[in-house]
């Protein structure tokens, strides 16, 4: 497998070819500018200097053994996951694993652009949490690329899109989009502080929530974050305003909250809350069948 990364000509963020059209992409380098920047559906702004929370692949390619993609070791709501080792960069040797969609492979890069635009407005909250302190050790997030299974990939494989990240150990749940959350240990308390963060420092615009990863000996790496925003930009599983009512609805600060955060006044429970990750697609109005005097032309 291997990646195309590209820094943005508006907001100067380096990003894989999936956050462009085709049209910017082929604009070329210093001249491409991300789908977020040009239809304006984010507010993002470049990392602070010197600031990162991202866990990267640092690496360039990966080798999977076909019995892991024959059999996932692992699945979301509509992923399936597999464990496979880089072969190159830094990470050499090390577990990486890669995502794809449940309904089917995936040849163009553009099929993941909100799930790098939501770890991208993720690790823009997650460093000015840190910045904050809050606890005295860090919240990291893996920021995955978009790679392809090279030529010399069985045939089924050749040429389709994944998403690859560094593997994460003693994986946990610590809340929802739905407002659940298990707060039976700290780091549960700490995220579900992050979550109400994210909601203060955006001025009630997103909500960052679904946090699930695993715990280290200094951090918690975390991993496929949900983003609810106000406009519903953040795909199928950004709830709207419905979800960050129901988010807040079963919200009761702990000890990492602080008291000047914001929060919505009197929220509602509209969606049950869930340990899973809940998915509201779009729909469109439908309409009365055509008169049977109405035919077509060809």
């Amino acid at each position: 497998m291997d990646s195309t990364m590209r820094q943005c000509a508006s907001c100067s963020r380096n990003l894989p070819r999936s956050s462009y059209s085709t049209n910017q992409f082929s604009k070329g380098p210093g001249m491409s500018r991300c789908a977020g920047c040009v239809h304006g559906h984010h507010v993002d702004t470049p990392l602070t200097s010197g600031f990162d929370s991202g866990r990267y692949n640092n690496s360039d390619k990966a080798s999977l053994p076909i019995h892991e993609l024959d059999n996932p070791f692992a699945h979301g709501a509509f992923r399936w996951v597999a464990k496979g080792s880089y072969t190159s960069g830094s990470r050499n040797g090390q577990a990486c694993v890669v995502k794809w969609f449940k309904t089917g492979a995936v040849f163009e890069e553009d099929y993941f652009t909100l799930d790098i635009k939501a770890v991208n407005k993720a690790l823009e909250i997650v460093n000015k949490f840190n910045q904050l302190n809050v606890v005295n050790k860090s919240v990291k997030i893996n920021v995955p690329s978009v790679w392809a299974f090279t030529r010399d990939a069985s045939a089924h494989w050749a040429g389709q899109r994944v998403l690859c990240e560094p593997f994460i150990q003693n994986y946990q749940k610590f809340n929802s989009n739905t407002g659940w959350s298990d707060e039976s240990e700290a780091w549960g308390e700490v995220m579900q502080a992050l979550s109400h963060f994210s909601y203060h420092i955006s001025s009630g615009q997103f909500v960052l929530c679904d946090l699930q990863g695993g715990i280290y000996q200094n951090e918690v790496v975390l991993s496929d974050p949900v983003i609810l925003s106000r406009n519903r930009d953040y795909g199928v599983t950004d709830l709207g305003p419905d979800g960050i009512s129901s988010f807040f609805s079963q919200h009761h600060c702990n000890n990492y909250c602080r008291s000047n955060w914001a929060q919505p006044m009197n929220p509602v429970q509209i969606f049950r809350p869930v340990p899973g990750t809940t998915m509201m697609r779009r729909t469109v109005p439908t309409r009365h069948s055509r008169p049977m005097e109405t035919f077509y032309e060809l």
